[in-house]
């Protein structure tokens, strides 16, 4: 799982476009994307949001994918981000916590969103009020399917509370800016708008 985040030499542009194999965007979705992180190139911009929370009830952090008006993470699975954070990803993050993604097959998008987080002191950017980027009809072998299993759920949740005790705090920042493009769901015409596909998905 960590592989993906290795600072390849072939990877010669700042931006790298992150998705996971059954992620579903549309090229103006990805151009819109990307067009907010030029502006914003420290940060992960991209369209899954997650958030996280403190359970008082359990004394450890939470982990949610609810539909809420904040959020804290931007997965990795459809996502821009600069290729610097593979360097750092690689070479400061232990070993400890990259073999224990690798053990799990997740959790990888998490730790990455800890480590921008923490660099920055910044929380990422969801563009646009997009809710489903994955392909609903993948085969029960695919990441998809492992998303409405019980255990992946729990283990991210584990997750988030060792990598904030390595980090020694919460790093994780909320938002509740959304980014969308200009004129998005005006009653203009749609020649007008640049990104007007977005409005359709």
């Amino acid at each position: 799982m960590s592989s993906r985040f290795l600072p390849y030499d072939n990877i010669v542009t700042d931006a790298v476009l992150s998705l996971d194999e059954d992620t579903v965007l549309s090229t103006t979705e990805v151009d819109f994307a990307f067009t907010v992180w030029q502006t914003f190139p420290e940060r992960i911009v991209g369209y899954p949001a997650r958030s996280h929370f403190w359970d008082n009830s359990k004394e450890r952090w939470g982990y949610t994918s609810k539909w809420t008006n904040d959020y804290s993470m931007v997965l990795t699975g459809a996502a821009i981000y600069h290729k610097y954070y593979h360097y750092l990803y690689t070479h400061y993050l232990p070993a400890s916590l990259k073999n224990m993604v690798d053990q799990l097959a997740n959790c990888e998008d998490i730790l990455m969103n800890f480590l921008v987080s923490a660099v920055t002191k910044l929380p990422p950017i969801k563009v646009t009020q997009k809710k489903q980027y994955k392909e609903t009809m993948m085969g029960q072998t695919s990441r998809a399917s492992r998303w409405a299993d019980p255990d992946h759920f729990a283990q991210r949740q584990s997750c988030m509370n060792t990598f904030a005790s390595w980090f020694g705090y919460m790093p994780l920042i909320h938002s509740q800016m959304r980014l969308d493009p200009v004129l998005f769901k005006d009653q203009v015409s749609i020649l007008r708008k640049k990104y007007r596909d977005i409005e359709r998905l």
